[in-house]
């Protein structure tokens, strides 16, 4: 038997509970181990499924799933700029999450999510687009590189009460 393919598709507001699922459980599956439980129940507590409605309602955010067969294995979210980038170029745009469940990571899968992200932001007229990444990620600070983005600033990045170094990153468009 042969594992469905893969398939790209747009969020819709019906998808919030599935959204706030996968935000939820792809943080906890790659970060869980660096925060106290408290810390970490505060920060997932805002994936909340209200929180990815109104997200979802907002015609300023756009989210585009990547699917197993009906199942939905990552997800990459753009928005106007909402980091406290240093001196961003007007109409900037930002990469908010890109998560995908580990199993999927070195397929290519996030090459095109980044892609889907960096071509929604040019379609919408920005010249630019912004991502924080944890510094203590080399994988995913080599990945953003090869992409395009450079680092500009470091930023500290909220998990409850624990600041992350986080590096605010650009990519011109």
């Amino acid at each position: 038997m042969t594992a469905p393919a893969l398939s790209y598709r747009d969020a819709t507001p019906a998808d919030a509970g599935t959204l706030a699922g996968l935000a939820a459980a792809t943080f906890v599956a790659t970060f869980a181990s660096l925060y106290k439980l408290k810390d970490l129940n505060d920060f997932i507590a805002r994936y909340s499924v209200e929180a990815y409605a109104a997200d979802l309602a907002d015609p300023d955010i756009a989210v585009r799933f990547v699917c197993m067969g009906d199942v939905a294995i990552g997800f990459c979210k753009v928005s106007s700029l909402k980091l406290p980038a240093p001196d961003p170029t007007p109409g900037a745009m930002e990469l908010r999450q890109l998560y995908l469940f580990q199993p999927w990571h070195g397929l290519g899968i996030a090459d095109v999510l980044t892609q889907w992200a960096k071509d929604t932001a040019r379609a919408r007229g920005a010249p630019e687009i912004w991502l924080s990444v944890f510094t203590e990620n080399p994988r995913a600070r080599r990945f953003y590189a090869r992409h395009g983005f450079e680092d500009v600033a470091p930023y500290h990045f909220m998990v409850g009460d624990q600041a992350d170094e986080d590096m605010l990153c650009r990519a011109k468009l």
